[in-house]
């Protein structure tokens, strides 16, 4: 998400009390795609501002034809009519409400569509990343102008049908009666109108508070443990007081901005009335009847008033949030190619891989390995090269999986096969079944179809035992339980003694950690670590493991880059095999080959390779940690080779 230099809280400015065009042009072209429906909408509401057109003539013939005039029996004939009048707009606001929705759902998937498209963009290009926040924001903002946007349909025609309608009526009436209603009308009308960009304004600062405060309020809540460390408690209390102080005062600039929305209905609602009955004698001498000015205030007071009370309050309450929450989607998410995933991903050969049929992802596989891409013969910092031949660590054969029975595969007929010793990244955008691999992989989960073996034992007929003795898996969030710090480690190792834990935890650089703990004998309290310290105690339980394969889900997604670094190159000169799936692009570098998975075909190759082949990896190397697309970075242990 793009800021612009100016604070967010910063008082508004002479341009932001432009009316947005944006959100005028986004507004009128929704409306006019529906205008079919609009039309509809018209329609109901016309027949709905039935009694509105006709009960100020129709009281005022009750009083003049009939109960002035001492017949009793034409006064309630005339009221009788106007309660019919009453029931065929009563009848009429159920088509209202169904007309309302179809305007307002279809205007709401859009954005919705819009929100989702543009993240998916912006993580597949390294825009947001994993920003999820941001994302949650939006999509509640949606809600916001869905809601806004019907509260604003319905007042607005509601007051033009109702202004209208009386008017009409009171011209029927009497014009000279018209004319002393609408001069007050029009000044209260202008009055709201001539406040809304500053209503706007202030609306937006409001907003834009409020985020502010939530945003500083969840980062210190997030980093308690480094502001008490670094004794910079009163620096973060004072930064939180300040962003709490602009949003009070944001919130009690826009409660004053409810004195002009009064101004505009006492001049536009109220007057009228005052007029007409200080001026009722005066009409009556000018030939206008008692009935006609009783039925211009029942025009007035039950039609006029109560359309321009709600169209104040809905214009300047809802309508304000409907124009600032567009506004915010409409900045944050800007429009892509409808009907694609948003990716910049290039033409139909995409990622340089050809497919055998119809969602087929086994084309870089055949049931004896791999058929592109050349296993280095080692890698740079002096880890074990992957053993050719024999019984292969990790065959997947045609696995497809899906969360739900009518949900898209997130694999589908895919095939990958590992060698004993081979150091596998896998890579790709959220969302792209990096995590469900792993979990297929290690048998966590089944699949709907398709095998996976590791050192020749299917997952799915060995027990849980022998399962665990197969392979290790370290998730993101790792799990650490109360006990004893050497309790921990040897979970998967029990016979391991105090030797072996020492050297696993110099290995993986754990020794300090270790030592501010209290050593191996020391309690360990899971609510008192830190994500990366529960995660550096769960990756030395895993290297201690005896299993030959070992997965690393973003196991090392806490960790700072030198740290993340010293636990994968512990993990690859561990014997076995490694998976890993990737949290920076550097995992990728360490690794023999890089599978990359993007929502569409996957791409099995090395880094070199992938560079030429894939648009996707292109991407994550040129964005993620900003590293250059055009070659890995020096001594890295990538390979070049013949496909």
């Amino acid at each position: 998400m793009t800021h612009s230099p100016a604070r967010d809280d910063a008082p508004p400015t002479t341009g932001s009390r432009q009316p947005p065009a944006g959100v005028l042009r986004e507004t009128g072209r929704a409306l006019r795609a529906r205008r079919r429906e609009l039309g509809r909408l018209a329609g109901w509401s016309a027949a709905e501002s039935v009694p509105a057109l006709l009960s100020g003539f129709l009281v005022a013939r009750a009083v003049d034809q009939g109960f002035l005039a001492g017949r009793f029996g034409t006064g309630l004939v005339w009221l009788g009519v106007l309660a019919v009048a009453m029931l065929v707009g009563a009848a009429a606001t159920g088509g209202v409400y169904r007309a309302l929705g179809a305007v307002v759902e279809p205007f709401r998937d859009e954005l919705a569509d819009r929100v989702v498209r543009s993240a998916l963009r912006a993580a597949t290009t390294g825009g947001i990343g994993s920003e999820s926040a941001a994302v949650a924001r939006l999509t509640q903002q949606v809600e916001v102008v869905r809601d806004a946007f019907g509260g604003l349909l319905m007042v607005v025609r509601g007051f033009l049908f109702a202004a209208v309608s009386a008017l009409l009526g009171l011209v029927a009436l009497a014009p000279l009666v018209a004319g002393l209603v609408a001069v007050p009308l029009l000044a209260g009308l202008v009055v709201f109108v001539a406040g809304l960009p500053a209503m706007v304004a202030h609306q937006r600062r409001y907003v834009r508070a409020g985020e502010a405060l939530g945003e500083a309020a969840a980062t210190a809540l997030a980093g308690h443990r480094d502001v008490l460390a670094c004794g910079a408690q009163d620096r973060v209390v004072a930064g939180v007081a300040a962003r709490i102080a602009t949003q009070a005062d944001a919130e009690r600039t826009v409660a004053r901005m409810t004195a002009l929305r009064s101004l505009s209905l006492g001049l536009g609602g109220w007057a009228p009335l005052a007029v007409l009955m200080l001026a009722a004698s005066w009409l009556v001498d000018r030939g206008v009847t008692a009935g006609a000015v009783l039925g211009a205030l029942v025009y007035v007071s039950t039609g006029l008033q109560p359309a321009l009370r709600a169209l104040v309050q809905g214009v300047g309450g809802g309508g304000l949030r409907y124009v600032v929450a567009l506004e915010r989607i409409l900045r944050t998410s800007p429009p892509g190619p409808a009907g694609t995933v948003p990716a910049q991903h290039g033409g139909a050969t995409r990622n340089g891989a050809s497919a055998t049929g119809p969602g087929r992802n086994d084309v870089f596989t055949t049931e004896h390995g791999p058929v592109t891409g050349r296993r280095p013969p080692g890698s740079a910092d002096g880890t074990r090269p992957p053993v050719p031949g024999g019984t292969p660590a990790l065959h997947v054969h045609r696995l497809t999986f899906r969360y739900g029975p009518r949900a898209r595969p997130v694999l589908a007929d895919f095939s990958l096969t590992l060698a004993p010793g081979e150091h596998l990244a896998v890579v790709g955008p959220s969302g792209a079944g990096k995590s469900t691999l792993a979990a297929l992989v290690s048998g966590l989960v089944r699949p709907e179809a398709g095998s996976v073996v590791i050192a020749g034992a299917p997952v799915d007929t060995v027990d849980a035992d022998r399962l665990a003795r197969l392979r290790v898996l370290v998730p993101q969030e790792a799990y650490v339980f109360s006990g004893s710090l050497a309790a921990n480690l040897r979970y998967l190792r029990p016979d391991a003694d105090d030797a072996v834990l020492t050297a696993a935890l110099d290995a993986l650089g754990a020794r300090p950690l270790a030592g501010r703990l209290g050593g191996l004998d020391a309690p360990v309290v899971p609510t008192a670590l830190s994500a990366g310290e529960r995660q550096v105690i769960a990756a030395v339980r895993a290297w201690l493991a005896p299993a030959p394969l070992a997965i690393l889900d973003e196991a090392t997604c806490h960790l700072d880059p030198a740290a993340e670094a010293l636990v994968e190159d512990a993990f690859a000169r561990r014997p076995g095999t490694l998976v890993v799936v990737a949290h920076r692009i550097t995992s990728a570098l360490r690794a023999h080959r890089v599978l990359v998975l993007d929502g569409e075909l996957p791409v099995l190759g090395e880094h070199r390779e992938l560079l030429a082949r894939s648009a996707t990896y292109r991407e994550l190397v040129g964005y993620w940690d900003d590293l250059p697309a055009s070659s890995p970075p020096a001594g890295s242990p990538a390979r070049t080779g013949p496909a």
